[in-house]
């Protein structure tokens, strides 16, 4: 029996629920990950996982031993990367996870920038609006918005805080009619950005004053930040979206500031990752990188 091979199957199988899953993250065959759990077992003379036709369980004692298991694998991957990275020269892969029109904007040509400075390093980039599962997929760092971590395996450092600001193009507003108080966009059709935590739901704060919103069914809902801008610039309604997507569209008057005196609640980013990629050079090297673009 291979030992590590087999304490990594074993972590695999249980970070993902399933042989077959494990199969394919792992590049081996079904059998081969069935083989290294039935060696595992015999040599522990325990029962690891309670197998069904529908799914795994993990029994207690397997659980434990899951524990010791990922502490010991991360350690040696850990002393690995302190000699492979005592170069300095950042090797292997990276792969990241951000949403699709915050990369588009403005984390792709920061990763652009990373890899010019670190040429040896492999970067992959997951554009996803939807939250995605680190350990699951893979990822090293996330960027995502705000909001409670889903897993203690996780770590987070805040990035920056994005301002949101309602807008429209001149054509809707000249066609619709003029907003005076946040009211207003009850009669008015506001475009839906559908991955927000708040889609429905706007709230606008003018000092002490707090207005919050119940936006009424519009015309059009999306799942992507870019796509929205787009529709609301051709004329179609009302957008409440981060002020970085629009910066252009601002300056030319392609769309316009509505209620500049009423604020949307910043929008947050945080840099997401596992805790047992804290100790990895590249991990951090890209954290100080885009924190320090960010600072600027």
């Amino acid at each position: 029996m291979d030992k590590i091979r087999a304490l990594t199957v074993f972590r695999r199988v249980i970070e993902l629920g399933s042989f077959k899953d494990a199969a394919e993250d792992l590049n081996l065959s079904k059998a081969a990950i069935s083989k290294n759990i039935n060696e595992l077992e015999d040599y522990l003379q325990s029962a690891l996982i309670n197998r069904t036709t529908r799914k795994l369980h993990i029994t207690e004692n397997g659980q434990l031993y899951y524990n010791q298991v990922c502490n010991i694998l991360d350690s040696l991957q850990h002393a690995d990367l302190s000699i492979i990275e005592s170069s300095h020269t950042l090797k292997g892969s990276l792969k990241i996870s951000a949403p699709m029109s915050l990369s588009l904007v403005e984390i792709n040509p920061i990763i652009c920038e990373f890899m010019t400075e670190h040429p040896e390093l492999s970067i992959e980039l997951v554009m996803n609006d939807q939250f995605v599962d680190l350990i699951e997929q893979g990822i090293d760092i996330a960027i995502r918005g705000g909001g409670e971590l889903s897993s203690s395996s996780l770590r987070s450092r805040k990035l920056t805080d994005l301002r949101r600001i309602l807008c429209a193009s001149p054509e809707y507003l000249a066609r619709s009619g003029s907003i005076n108080h946040p009211a207003d966009l009850a009669k008015h059709n506001c475009l839906i950005y559908s991955f927000s935590s708040s889609a429905r739901r706007w709230v606008l704060r003018n000092n002490e004053r707090i207005e919050e919103i119940e936006i009424p069914q519009g015309s059009y809902v999306v799942n992507n930040g870019l796509a929205l801008k787009q529709t609301a610039s051709l004329g179609h309604g009302i957008m409440l979206t981060p002020e970085l997507f629009i910066k252009d569209e601002l300056e030319s008057q392609t769309l316009i500031e509505i209620l500049p005196e009423w604020k949307a609640d910043n929008h947050s980013l945080y840099l997401v990752y596992p805790y047992h990629k804290e100790q990895s050079q590249k991990v951090r090297t890209f954290i100080n990188f885009i924190v320090k673009h960010f600072e600027h």
